[in-house]
């Protein structure tokens, strides 16, 4: 089953998508490109949005997580990008130390990772169409 057709003519096509969860690896993040809102990504679900061909920022921020993640993407006009959103790990050692330690493990361990090189939830792994179209077969689009 196509969930995820081809762009309007000119246009490029950027799906962001989580997995199923499993343990501390999910979180439920905004997801944005170029700062306009794609929608609430969570495990199980994708978002996509339509863009001119060009060059783009994904954004991701989720409730009461210090930090921000980042992407940029160059896109032709035509193509379909699929990104899996992946826990970065930076959030699965402060989600790790909140449940340890309560409001306190997680302000601790917000401060030691603060220097972590993906200061965001998630991190955006570029997917080939093939893996993304059956990753996404078993996801949901999201509300």
């Amino acid at each position: 089953m196509q969930k995820v057709g081809p762009p309007r003519p000119g246009q490029t096509r950027i799906v962001v998508l989580e997995e199923k969860a499993s343990g501390l690896s999910a979180t439920v993040c905004d997801v944005k490109v170029d700062g306009g809102p794609m929608g609430r990504l969570k495990p199980g679900t994708y978002v996509y949005a339509d863009r001119p061909a060009g060059r783009h920022q994904l954004w991701a921020s989720e409730n009461l997580f210090p930090g921000e993640s980042k992407h940029d993407v160059t896109t032709e006009s035509g193509r379909t990008y699929f990104y899996l959103a992946r826990t970065s790990d930076r959030h699965n050692a402060v989600m790790g130390m909140t449940m340890a330690g309560g409001l306190a493990g997680m302000l601790v361990g917000s401060a030691v990772t603060t220097g972590s090189d993906s200061p965001g939830p998630i991190d955006f792994v570029q997917l080939d169409e093939a893996a993304a179209r059956t990753t996404i077969a078993e996801l949901q689009l999201a509300e």
